[in-house]
């Protein structure tokens, strides 16, 4: 994006909804800004039609709060709840048919390259279990085999929460959900484990119950898919509707989970990846002194 294609056009101030105006004054568009930041610039997302307490909406808001260069990034999602927000979210975003979203996304970075070969543009795929496990497996995995410049983030309800309530394969086992009345009968799928194995040099998950390490991952995540190779975050945000909790519960929830072990907060870096960001982060850390 041009920086100066979102500025107002003199004589249209008056005219201009006073959202949009607030975005081009104080919003993250060419500044160093991220999660610690938040309360004191113009969000990318504000307003959503997400259920009360939805942990995606809040992972949606951390992970655009976190974007190191939100101008020149793309986002590719696809069917599920996550979608109904991206009309409402101020960057570039494509909706892929469910399942694709990964495929879209190769073709997007392998176009934007060739058009902007001097410029970063950074393409994300973020997508729900459905999207990302069941629906899309092998468009996703195939990314990952040629080691596709993107970053995938997964939105992990363990649900197809959109649709009325459908086990997937992220869902724990034994789940009883609304359209699940057994019960689960295999366990969650080890996206994690399949994403390092599958060529991915960057893997990590987290949830919004640590906002600030949320926003690190997913910086790093997209920093390390500019140049080394394709990375892999999965942000747990369990439904309070499907899985019948209050939504005030769900950061609560969260913890309870993390100290049964049912989820942890994990990260693996290649050794590419890791020499990588340390030369970037010290670069940075140098530049604050």
């Amino acid at each position: 994006m041009i920086k100066g294609l979102f500025r107002i056009s003199p004589g249209f101030e008056d005219v201009m909804p006073a959202e949009y105006k607030e975005l081009v004054t104080t919003g993250p568009y060419g500044r160093e800004v991220g999660v610690s930041d938040l309360g004191t610039f113009k969000e990318l997302i504000e307003e959503h039609p997400l259920c009360a307490g939805c942990a995606e909406s809040l992972a949606l808001r951390l992970i655009l709060a976190s974007l190191p260069n939100p101008e020149d990034t793309v986002i590719v999602g696809s069917t599920g709840c996550s979608s109904l927000a991206f009309s409402q979210v101020a960057v570039h975003n494509i909706h892929s048919l469910f399942g694709n979203q990964n495929a879209v996304a190769t073709g997007l970075k392998r176009a934007l390259r060739l058009r902007f070969p001097d410029k970063v543009k950074d393409v994300l795929v973020i997508a729900g279990d459905g999207a990302t496990v069941d629906i899309g497996l092998d468009m996703v995995m195939q990314s990952w085999f040629r080691r596709e410049l993107i970053t995938t983030i997964m939105l992990d309800n363990e649900v197809y929460a959109n649709t009325g309530g459908q086990e997937s394969g992220m869902s724990p086992q034994g789940a009883v959900l609304n359209m699940a009345p057994l019960g689960k009968k295999f366990p969650k799928v080890a996206l994690p484990e399949i994403a390092r194995e599958a060529g991915c040099v960057y893997v990590a998950t987290i949830s919004p119950d640590l906002p600030r390490r949320l926003g690190k991952v997913v910086r790093r995540a997209i920093l390390v898919a500019r140049e080394i190779g394709p990375s892999y975050v999965q942000i747990f945000c369990p439904c309070p509707t499907n899985f019948k909790f209050r939504s005030a519960e769900v950061l609560q929830k969260i913890r309870e989970r993390q100290k049964e072990g049912t989820f942890q907060v994990r990260e693996y870096v290649s050794p590419e990846a890791e020499a990588y960001l340390a030369g970037l982060e010290g670069a940075k850390q140098r530049e604050e002194q």
